[in-house]
């Protein structure tokens, strides 16, 4: 017995040890993110270059939960940038005595068209400073050299590239994929919703004839907003912008700079002594580089007095869903919270809506809707576009005084559909596995995933996505002041660049972020004297921590080993949560 006792309290004595070395493991781990993740304010030395090389996705809002992108494999951040950092440090650097100009030191730029182009907007202010802006890469790929492009002076590795083509368009078709698990999906669209594309993906294997020019239109306009940057920036007239792409020809540097993409073929250290001599640097000193994520913690001292009054911008990023919504998502009570808590406040005076998404739950997108027609009865509510706002996206902005997109934002898209999967094949095919049921009345199996809808359920959901479709084209009619008739011809789910939707008045404006909250303090006749408070309020560390602990760190886990593909793995998650009448857009559609 006393042998039993001896080994019992030796092994439980070992697992304690065990528990508290990983505990301490973890506390290190946790005590490092947050570190990194910290304000300790850095000094910025005279004569500093600003370094941008952004590796990690650019999202609207930056997050401030330290496991956000952490790779638990290599023990390293890949934290998402947030555009309202990347404007705020670019405004900062601007009035900056310290800095002198930008290096752009990236090959490629995480982001969506639109929002390179508002990062590109902000450069050019940048530039009217009188600072300069370089530009250097090994290889730049197109939307990199698209920013780059307003850089004063732009060199490229004598061995490099740029990748001048053109865009395509590619949508991922799961036809085949359902088809060989013996899944149907039940799909009803609104009427002559041709362009509601979001459910071609699971009925055909390419695009419909009405896909296909919706697309084509979408990228050349697309195409036509880069080629006339290129053209002012670079001198180089549309017609043989076309030609190079078509002809692929800066594939070499030496071609590049014959065609007056590049300033010339350089090596990296010929472009650091380049910039020691702007600043005014000897060959022999170390150049004063400073990084962008260090910059965010530099601090430029302003007298100020006591601001009260606010404007509150709040960001809607992702898939709109029901409920609670988390960074990557619309959640339709965390987004109607922020804007009715945005409108209690009677500290401010203005709401600028940061909108950037595909669309998804209807019914979700009615809620959100709901509080930002209750908050225009208040004070001024200003819609902000950001890559993409259609479809779910375009309902929750109906309502606001004014809309801004760049021309490159993907919106529009009025339209519904619903789909019903039926699973019966997968099951009893594949699985072995059947199902047997008994009912009280007629229709008590209405919406069963495990058998098909009869023609008499069918034609219910049916009704709903009619009723809907039409309750959106009528609310379109109705806050834009257009005809019903009118917008359902432009309504059927089509996509609209902002360009293009401009000109049939489903948005008011071009401009990016800051264009919204300028606009937003004039109608609030606030002048300069207003700040900027973020809705939905941030969660502090430990709730973060514990949900990072209760399942989103095998999420995370999952995106990073898939890298690049893990969008698909998102897309196939996506497509399994969808419940109810979706207002939503392709579920994959990729522009290069």
């Amino acid at each position: 017995m006393k042998q039993f006792l001896k080994f019992m309290f030796a092994s439980f004595l070992g697992t304690i040890l065990t528990f508290i070395v990983i505990f301490l493991l973890f506390a290190g781990m946790v005590a490092s993110l947050v570190a990194m993740s910290g304000d300790n304010e850095v000094k910025v030395k005279d004569r500093s270059v600003l370094r941008i090389d952004w590796q990690t996705p650019i999202m609207d809002r930056a997050s401030e939960n330290p496991f956000e992108g952490f790779d638990f494999a290599t023990m390293q951040s890949k934290k998402p940038v947030g555009l309202n950092e990347i404007l705020k440090n670019l405004d900062k650097a601007a009035s900056d005595p310290k800095i002198e100009g930008i290096f752009l030191d990236m090959e490629s730029i995480p982001a969506g068209i639109a929002t390179s182009q508002e990062i590109r907007d902000k450069l050019l202010a940048f530039k009217e400073t009188g600072k300069f802006i370089v530009s250097y890469a090994n290889n730049y790929d197109q939307k990199a050299y698209y920013l780059a492009s307003v850089a004063n002076e732009i060199y490229l590795n004598p061995e490099g590239m740029i990748l001048f083509k053109g865009l395509n368009a590619q949508v991922m078709f799961l036809k085949g994929l359902l088809k060989k698990l013996d899944i149907e999906l039940q799909i009803v669209r609104g009427p002559d919703n041709k362009f509601k594309s979001a459910v071609e993906p699971l009925m055909y294997d390419q695009m419909s004839d009405a896909n296909r020019m919706q697309i084509k239109e979408l990228i050349d306009s697309m195409w036509g907003q880069i080629l006339i940057a290129l053209s002012d920036n670079r001198g180089i007239s549309i017609a043989d912008l076309n030609t190079i792409a078509d002809n692929l020809e800066t594939s070499t540097a030496e071609k590049a700079q014959e065609l007056h993409f590049i300033d010339g073929s350089f090596y990296r250290d010929q472009v650091i002594d380049l910039l020691k001599e702007k600043t005014g640097k000897s060959a022999d000193e170390e150049l004063n580089l400073i990084s962008f994520n260090s910059y965010t913690s530099a601090k430029i001292t302003k007298e100020e007095g006591v601001i009260r009054d606010r404007i509150a911008v709040v960001y809607a990023q992702g898939d709109i869903v029901q409920g609670k919504g988390k960074e990557d998502n619309i959640g339709s009570k965390t987004i109607a919270n922020a804007i009715s808590e945005a409108r209690l406040n009677k500290k401010v005076k203005a709401i600028v809506f940061r909108v950037n998404s595909g669309g998804g739950d209807a019914q979700a997108s009615e809620i959100i809707r709901r509080e930002v027609e209750l908050a225009i009865n208040d004070k001024p509510v200003i819609v902000s576009m950001g890559d993409m706002a259609a479809s779910g996206g375009y309902w929750i902005s109906t309502n606001a005084d004014y809309i801004f997109a760049q021309p490159t934002t993907l919106t529009g898209s009025i339209g519904v559909f619903g789909i019903i999967p039926n699973m019966k094949g997968l099951f009893n095919n594949k699985l072995g596995i059947t199902w047997d049921e008994v009912m009280t009345n007629k229709n008590s199996d209405f919406i069963d995933v495990m058998k098909p809808l009869s023609p008499f359920q069918h034609d219910k959901i049916n009704e709903s996505v009619i009723d809907i479709y039409q309750k959106f084209t009528a609310l379109v009619a109705r806050t834009r002041k257009l005809d019903v008739t009118y917008v359902d011809s432009i309504a059927r789910g089509r996509v609209w660049t902002g360009e293009d939707a401009k000109k049939i008045g489903l948005i008011d404006e071009f401009g990016g972020l800051e264009a919204a909250i300028k606009y937003a303090a004039e109608k609030a006749e606030l002048g300069d004297d207003y700040r900027i408070v973020e809705y939905p309020k941030r969660k502090d560390f430990v709730q973060q921590l514990m949900e990072e602990l209760t399942g989103q760190v095998s999420s995370r886990l999952i995106s990073n080993e898939l890298g690049e593909y893990a969008k698909y793995y998102e897309q196939l998650q996506s497509l399994q949560k969808m419940q109810g009448i979706q207002a939503r857009v392709p579920f994959l559609l990729e522009i290069n």
